[in-house]
């Protein structure tokens, strides 16, 4: 229920997010035209961007949505394809955590920064890469916990990969 809860409001904080890089694009262009620019429109767009990236990058991560590549995977049988998405999967926090803690040290290094020509610290901007990847991790750990519980589950269940029950199953993330 509490996943639920935290799926929709990342969902619904994706939606304004590019809802508001939209509207922001199309006024900023629009002012141009007009020969009244908005400076600081660019930098927000970008801004916005960033933390829609991260956001919607942990959103795929939990629905197994990311692209990957199955050439030689696609042959081994459900238990050592488990084997290998765990292993990578550990790989994988391992190397998200080396970007949280690295990625919060700049972004106390760069809080005092400007960005662009907006009065905002570019703090914002890169915390938002450490925010991100512990998003990341948080639903790849729920990915790993699901596919061991239910590894012996006519056909089991995969990290990475959707198989036939993920696809059965309801949505989980709705708005």
């Amino acid at each position: 229920m509490v996943l639920k809860r935290l799926s929709q409001l990342e969902l619904a904080a994706c939606v304004l997010l590019l809802a508001a890089i939209t509207g922001l694009v199309f006024v900023a262009a629009l002012m141009r035209f007009f020969g009244h620019p908005l400076t600081w429109s660019v930098d927000m767009a970008q801004l916005l961007f960033i933390w829609l990236c991260m956001l919607g990058a942990s959103r795929a991560m939990r629905e197994k949505s990311h692209l990957g590549m199955e050439v030689l995977v696609k042959y081994l049988s459900p238990p050592h394809r488990l084997w290998l998405e765990m292993f990578c999967s550990v790989v994988t926090l391992g190397f998200l955590g080396v970007l949280v803690v690295l990625g919060f040290q700049l972004a106390w290094l760069n809080r005092e920064r400007t960005f662009g020509d907006s009065t905002l610290s570019y703090a914002w901007v890169t915390v938002a890469v450490p925010v991100g990847c512990a998003l990341l991790a948080a639903s790849l750990i729920y990915n790993m916990i699901i596919a061991w519980r239910e590894r012996d589950i006519a056909g089991g269940k995969l990290v990475y990969t959707r198989v036939a029950s993920d696809r059965d199953a309801p949505e989980i993330l709705e708005l």
